[in-house]
């Protein structure tokens, strides 16, 4: 068997069926749409949001052509706690309910601290970190005031664990996303509502693609046990069960999707 090749993505089987899934940042070809397609695949209804508009509709409409349970669209800028807030409310208004919270929204960037700006600084961590903590927040509030419970899954990075060059900024946030899911979820726990994340090594897509160089992603491919990077929906699996009763005990965890030690 060549492990370096990706295996094809696999059938859904009925892990969120009648959940409805909230996902951020879900526009594109990234981990974000891949957990929405996932969340369909296991029976869920979805709400993908995202900041640019004509993306979010492109994704919607893909979701959408895949003939599975419902989808719609919220554009949200996570930046914006009024946003944010209204993301939660508009889901709830438009569904009927909110089961499980995807936060997926994430800024990175190649800057060494020598030359990075405060602008740029803040706006990754703004981002990449105090965006979780918006619609953590929001949803805790919505999932406070019903009886069936939540779970909330976030997005977090290797990179929260280990040093590379140039990403202090995005490694910061991503362990303060680490740190957030356990303590957030010691809070929730009294509400019925499990936070958990996964930490992906490199999952290889466009947008990614767009954001950092070849050489670099490819010899962060090449350094991976199986010589590959993820596929996107790889990690959006690992996503789906922790959304699952199948993850019933877990809570507060950071599971590594990596073919390396983190």
């Amino acid at each position: 068997m060549d492990l370096s090749i990706a295996p094809k993505e696999i059938d859904g089987h009925g892990l969120l069926t009648g959940k409805v899934v909230l996902v951020t940042a879900a526009a594109g070809t990234g981990i974000g749409s891949a957990a929405a397609r996932r969340a369909l695949a296991e029976g869920a209804d979805v709400v993908v949001s995202d900041f640019h508009e004509r993306r979010l509709g492109e994704t919607k409409d893909d979701l959408a052509a895949l003939g599975l349970g419902r989808v719609e669209a919220v554009v949200c800028d996570v930046t914006s706690t009024p946003a944010v807030d209204a993301l939660i409310t508009d889901t709830v208004a438009t569904m009927g309910r909110l089961d499980v919270l995807v936060n997926n929204a994430g800024l990175g960037g190649q800057t060494p601290v020598v030359d990075m700006t405060d602008d740029e600084w803040d706006r990754v961590l703004n981002v990449t970190l105090t965006s979780v903590m918006r619609a953590t927040r929001a949803a805790l509030r919505y999932f406070r005031g019903v009886d069936h419970g939540g779970v909330i899954v976030n997005n977090a990075s290797v990179l929260g664990w280990r040093a590379q060059h140039s990403q202090s900024h995005y490694a910061a946030a991503k362990a303060g996303v680490m740190a957030l899911t356990r303590c957030s979820a010691i809070e929730a726990a009294e509400y019925g509502v499990r936070v958990n994340a996964v930490s992906p090594s490199i999952a290889r897509h466009k947008f990614l693609e767009k954001t950092s160089s070849t050489e670099l992603l490819d010899q962060l491919a090449s350094d991976e046990a199986f010589g590959r990077a993820a596929e996107p929906w790889e990690v959006a699996a690992t996503m789906a069960f922790l959304a699952s009763d199948y993850s019933s005990y877990l809570t507060g965890e950071v599971v590594s999707v990596s073919s390396q030690r983190a």
